[in-house]
């Protein structure tokens, strides 16, 4: 695989039952670009090796006054140095190669999973930490990828050299074996305690992140409530806790380091006594001295693989343990018998809710999570608790024990009545013909970045155009202001960028593009929690209206509370404690049903029990005026 063939046609399907496992499955996936690299790695290390040799030739040449050994061993260098150049380069570049194509896979794979769950991922992780995995904990993956190979390369090399110092000299190299393991194995007491000090920090850090992100996203309402001082300090406090564990961690690691320079030291040192001794008694020659010590000095380049690949190891098993919460969960769809996508009534067996074929109807709920709730399940959404399960704790064994609990959860799910569209099961469909079949907007939706037009290019019955669902949308103010911020586009406000969440425009504004976007889908179905819960009475029933006119012939189902809206509706059902327990027109409930009426005009029960019918009647009509001047 080279990075220009890149994105892959299939990922694969990876290991997910431990964080080492799944190294061990991305590092044989790649085992053709891990071999590759190994070796360059091999030629540029021997490459390396081999200078010595030819420097105690040349050495030996002099002492001996040889001209020809002399040019001999210069033709020989030359020869080295071509080839380390030529081993490091491509060594680089096959390292590289690994590490990027290793992090695209683990972002496939990620982007994949995100799409398979939909709404549900961010139920069970958070949506932080699936940002977190697929941008730094990718890197760390990539990174002992592709330093693999490298260790690989550099042990193999080790191991050749000591045999041909070994047969070279027996006298000086057999210090040199003996004095190598122990060089490279000495810090392996101290990496356990290195890893847990990094995963600290990382924890600590990861914490303070999210606190500032919170900090800045809530900063309008800490400056309300003078609150700014507040969170400021317990920034500070979370930062200095993440200042001290980086320190206690590179405490640990420049440990480490300063072993890997202290012990080879004294291999040295004690290499020249002995040899020195050696050569002075005439047992071994003086370019055979400069050979082995040549040769001894070049071994602890390859010595630092060891401690890069424990450092690699130490990162990225963390993060690859992440990057399997998240694969590891999974979307269980019971086998599909339905070819064509259905139409009809959308029914919810178990609140009784039933929304019928090519009619507007408002659904109210008293409890604004049930109704988030009840709004997923019609889209076929498996509402899992996020309590239930703290995912993103950092624990080593949570991998395995949260892809049992998400699979308890969906044979639960399994267990509950579905949804029915046209009488057939939304969880009996493929995903995609369920999600074409209905859609659900939520109560907060997102704009992407990027310009208008694309926003609103996305897959669709092609039957609504962008400007049909704007009109309807009411979003006339909307284009206005983004042709004034389109100077470069010559003033087409479907040119204009849109921010990151669409930051530049109000909440009003962004939920009413986010609703044309809905629109423009024309879904068989289209399920709508709280369309106008951020616009003024005026603008909300111009919006109604236009959900009503552009969608005559579709089933829409609209969760909300106002009687603007729920005045348009052609019925309306209020849903309490789970069960449907009213169905009728908005004004028929107002007068009839207690209930309906102290949610939509916001009574409190003290309020209901002391006021008399007459008081009632006039609210009523005061309302009814109200709806009717709008």
């Amino acid at each position: 695989m080279q990075i220009r063939d890149l994105p892959y046609p299939d990922p694969g399907d990876p290991d997910v039952r431990s964080g080492p496992r799944f190294l061990i499955w991305l590092g044989r996936n790649q085992l053709r670009g891990q071999l590759k690299s190994m070796s360059w790695g091999l030629l540029h290390q021997c490459s390396l090796a081999g200078l010595p040799l030819a420097v105690g030739f040349a050495v030996q040449a002099v002492v001996d006054r040889s001209g020809s050994r002399l040019a001999w061993s210069g033709g020989l260098i030359a020869v080295l140095g071509v080839l380390i150049a030529l081993g490091d380069t491509m060594l680089h570049r096959t390292a590289v190669t690994n590490w990027i194509t290793a992090a695209a896979r683990v972002q496939q794979l990620l982007a994949r999973k995100t799409a398979e769950l939909g709404a549900a991922l961010t139920r069970r992780v958070a949506a932080g930490e699936v940002v977190a995995v697929s941008t730094g904990d990718v890197e760390k993956i990539g990174w002992f990828v592709e330093a693999l190979s490298r260790f690989a390369a550099a042990a193999a090399a080790l191991v050749l050299i000591c045999v041909g110092l070994i047969l070279y000299l027996p006298s000086l190299g057999v210090l040199v074996a003996l004095a190598l393991p122990l060089l490279a194995l000495a810090v392996l007491p101290l990496l356990p305690r290195a890893t847990r000090r990094a995963d600290l920090q990382r924890e600590k850090a990861g914490k303070a992140t999210e606190l500032a992100s919170d900090t800045v996203a809530g900063l309008r309402v800490l400056r309300g409530i003078g609150g700014e001082e507040l969170f400021l300090g317990r920034y500070r406090r979370a930062s200095q806790e993440v200042r001290k564990a980086a320190v206690r961690s590179a405490r640990m690691w420049s440990l480490i380091s300063a072993i890997q320079v202290l012990l080879p030291g004294v291999l040295l040192i004690s290499l020249v006594v002995y040899g020195a001794t050696l050569a002075r008694d005439g047992r071994i020659e003086v370019g055979q001295l400069v050979t082995v010590y040549s040769a001894a000095s070049l071994l602890l380049f390859p010595l630092r693989h060891f401690e890069e690949i424990a450092m690699a190891y130490s990162f990225s098993r963390p993060s690859a343990q992440r990057a399997v919460r998240v694969l590891s969960l999974h979307r269980t769809d019971r086998p599909s018998s339905v070819d064509a996508t259905p139409t009809g009534d959308l029914y919810d067996p178990v609140t009784g809710l039933m929304a019928p074929a090519g009619l507007f109807t408002a659904v109210v709920c008293g409890d604004p999570d049930e109704a988030g709730r009840l709004a997923e399940r019609l889209g076929g959404h498996a509402h899992v608790d996020p309590d239930a399960d703290e995912v993103g704790n950092g624990a080593e064994g949570s991998t395995e024990n949260g892809a049992r609990d998400w699979a308890d959860d969906a044979t639960s799910e399994q267990k509950t009545p579905s949804v029915l569209l046209g009488g057939v099961p939304l969880d009996e469909l493929p995903l995609d013909s369920a999600r074409t079949a209905v859609l659900v907007q939520d109560k907060d939706p997102v704009l992407l970045s990027g310009t208008l037009r694309e926003l609103l290019d996305v897959p669709s019955s092609g039957r609504v155009t962008a400007q049909d669902a704007l009109s309807a949308a009411q979003c006339g103010d909307v284009l206005d202001s983004l042709a004034q911020a389109s100077v470069a586009t010559d003033g087409d406000p479907m040119t204009t960028r849109i921010t990151e969440r669409g930051r530049s425009l109000s909440g009003g504004q962004r939920q009413r593009l986010a609703l044309a976007r809905s629109l423009v889908t024309d879904p068989e179905a289209l399920v709508l929690d709280e369309p106008t819960s951020a616009v003024d009475s005026h603008t909300e029933a111009r919006v109604a209206a236009g959900i009503k006119a552009l969608r005559q012939g579709r089933t829409t189902v609209a969760f909300a509370s106002s009687p603007l809206l729920l005045d348009l509706a052609d019925q309306v059902v209020l849903v309490h404690r789970g069960t449907v327990v009213a169905v009728g027109a908005h004004r028929e409930l107002l007068h009839t049903d207690p209930r309906y009426r102290a949610v939509v005009t916001r009574e409190t029960d003290d309020e209901i029990a002391v006021l008399t019918s007459q008081d009632a009647i006039k609210r009523i009509r005061t309302i009814e005026e109200v709806e009717e001047r709008a």
